[in-house]
């Protein structure tokens, strides 16, 4: 009876997982997907901890329980601390920890085998789990320092070859410990060659290609998870395994599109990091001009039609909450006001998303880049608050450019421009933007919260 039950539990924490996971898809729908899936995966932990499977029951409550209670203590503390423009590293560890917990498994599982009677079988999921899990975790760590900026981009002449002989070489071993399993020194070799495999993997990826780097991390995690659950034979963490692999895969393939790159390209390819070259377009094309608060602020009061364009800037200042009420002081004034939100602007895939949401701003003043570049026609001021490389023109105009041919936010095409940065420095990719020189485009330094907050003040008194 309670295995049936835990079929039961089992397939309740699956449909969660599916409904949570469409339910991702929205921002309006997206918190209570999480709580959803979240839902289903308790009712799934209990389940297994408490209900017989194949009439048998678990033990070393006092284990299960104590690692349940620092796991949970760990992870509470971290997410109530983190702040949004640390996400992406977060986000990056906790996928990190998944692919060692899949690589665990397959050691602690490796030992069993001789109670197995399909070895064979057996051991390739292991190997296959190992490795996936593995790279995931190093490649998963380094792009965490990368992200927070204490780890920084490294290359040198042959490492791509280094690379795929070491990938060769693993496999191979891989393979050789299926058809050997009595090697069992070979299992740890593997875990060696693996976990260097993902810091050298990921090193010399460069920034502006962090949020592809991540997604496809993120598949590695659940299909490593996916080998865990044929091993078990549970139904749910091959399932949860299957969807998130699929998931990452997905909005890996989605993403390189959204920058116009082959998934090759960004492998090998080192676009952003510290081998990019600059492009020096902008600064062949004549002085920027400064424009002052006031002046800003009237322009934007007398606008019909307000574009907002967010960027990492405005996440790293915390301003997205004075954005909004920037935003609320326009509209107070009759002028239409929307958000232009490029797919791969901030660190991480739905990183702006997230941050407006957190400011309560209405996902209807959300526009993805197709929308938004239809718009900024008709656009009397676009405001760029902290992005960069998103809205450079030189990924349409300059065969020359690192970024030439990934779509960007044509914010050029508004009649004014207006840009807000702490410096001319470049942006995460490591290049000059020429929209800082054109004529249409004043730029408006410091602070992005302090900025936004005299804006208000200004909005309001004009």
């Amino acid at each position: 009876m309670g295995g049936h039950i835990l079929t039961i539990c089992y397939l309740i924490a699956s449909v969660t997982f599916i409904v949570g996971l469409k339910m991702l898809s929205h921002p309006a729908t997206a918190r209570r997907g999480n709580l959803i899936a979240a839902a289903g995966m308790a009712i799934a932990i209990f389940g297994t901890i408490f209900l017989p499977r194949n009439g048998v029951y678990l033990h070393n409550y006092e284990w299960i329980f104590g690692g349940l209670l620092i796991g949970a203590i760990i992870g509470t503390i971290v997410a109530k601390k983190v702040k949004m423009t640390a996400m992406p590293e977060m986000v990056s560890m906790f996928n990190g920890m998944g692919g060692a917990c899949a690589a665990l498994i397959s050691l602690v599982e490796f030992g069993h085998i001789h109670e197995e009677t399909n070895i064979s079988h057996t051991v390739l999921i292991i190997v296959l789990g190992l490795i996936i899990g593995s790279v995931s975790f190093a490649g998963s760590m380094v792009a965490w320092g990368k992200l927070n900026g204490k780890v920084k981009d490294f290359n040198f002449p042959g490492q791509n070859i280094l690379n795929l002989i070491l990938l060769f070489v693993t496999l191979g071993m891989g393979a050789w410990l299926v058809f050997h399993p009595h090697l069992t020194f070979l299992i740890y070799i593997i875990l060696c060659t693996s976990l260097l495999y993902g810091v050298l993997f990921v090193m010399p990826i460069g920034g502006a290609d962090m949020p592809v780097v991540i997604s496809l991390l993120n598949s590695f995690t659940g299909v490593a998870a996916a080998c865990g659950g044929f091993l078990y034979d549970n139904k749910v963490m091959l399932t949860g395994g299957i969807l998130v692999g699929a998931a990452g895969t997905l909005l890996t393939i989605l993403m390189c599109k959204a920058m116009n790159r082959s998934l090759k390209h960004v492998l090998i390819g080192s676009f952003g990091g510290n081998a990019a070259s600059s492009s020096s377009s902008g600064s062949e094309g004549g002085a920027y001009k400064e424009i002052s608060l006031s002046d800003a602020a009237m322009v934007l009061s007398y606008a019909n039609k307000v574009m907002i364009v967010p960027g990492y800037g405005l996440a790293v200042a915390q301003a997205q909450h004075v954005c909004h009420e920037l935003e609320k002081a326009l509209v107070e004034k009759g002028v239409e006001v929307k958000y232009a939100i490029h797919p791969v602007a901030g660190r991480m895939p739905g990183h702006m998303n997230v941050l407006l949401a957190e400011a309560d701003v209405s996902y209807d003043k959300l526009l993805e880049m197709e929308a938004a570049n239809d718009e900024f026609k008709t656009t009397d001021v676009v405001l760029v608050l902290g992005a960069n490389d998103v809205v450079n023109p030189a990924a349409k105009n300059d065969p020359a450019s690192p970024i030439y041919g990934m779509p960007i936010l044509e914010v050029e095409l508004a009649k004014n421009v207006i840009v807000n940065k702490r410096s001319m420095k470049p942006g995460y990719a490591g290049i000059e933007n020429a929209l800082f020189f054109q004529p249409k485009t004043s730029m408006l330094f410091g602070d992005a919260k302090k900025v936004l907050q005299d804006l208000v003040t200004e909005v309001k008194a004009s």
